[in-house]
């Protein structure tokens, strides 16, 4: 699998783009321009995803002094199921070995249309190492678990953390499309 360094400077790829876009709930996404900006300005570790040439999918992840925060991670939908989520997720964990990681994802506590998909997510992670943190926040209307991979705890005092720096470079506006 190869993988390609994406800076503000070669984001804008209509397929990372488009992955992006339709990957997550609206709810968990930052505007595609902010999220280019923040790439360079929060040192972010963005890294796209090929087999040969084909776009498989794409990792963004937050370094941090205590733990690196897994932001994002997607697979094309019509590539998903086939073990290549699995390879890239292998290949992130090797990249960071040794490194606390946190993620979150959509709890799969909460009721919703996506509850089978969501189980299967965090089975997924559970099954590659990660365990629960019990630390469950909500980011609008959509409840998030805290997974972590690695020594130590993580705590809602960590959360607030995270998300008061990413507040010193984005602000969320609820009305901006």
């Amino acid at each position: 699998m190869i993988q390609k360094q994406i800076t503000a400077a070669n984001a804008n790829d209509g397929q990372l783009r488009l992955l992006y876009e339709t990957a997550f709930p609206k709810e968990e996404q930052i505007p595609w321009d902010d999220l280019v900006r923040l790439i360079d300005e929060m040192h972010l570790d963005f890294t796209a995803y090929y087999e040969g040439e084909e776009f498989i999918g794409f990792t963004i992840v937050y370094p941090r002094p205590s733990f690196n925060w897994y932001w994002y991670f997607a697979v094309k939908e019509e590539l998903r199921g086939k073990g290549l989520g699995q390879k890239i997720l292998n290949q992130l964990i090797e990249r960071y070995k040794g490194q606390t990681c946190v993620m979150d994802m959509e709890s799969p506590r909460q009721e919703c249309d996506n509850k089978k998909q969501r189980l299967r997510r965090h089975a997924f992670y559970l099954r590659n190492g990660f365990r629960d943190t019990n630390v469950y926040r909500c980011w609008d209307d959509l409840e998030m678990t805290i997974m972590m991979m690695g020594p130590g705890t993580f705590s809602l005092q960590d959360w607030d953390e995270i998300v008061g720096e990413l507040r010193k470079y984005w602000t969320w506006d609820k009305n901006k499309d």
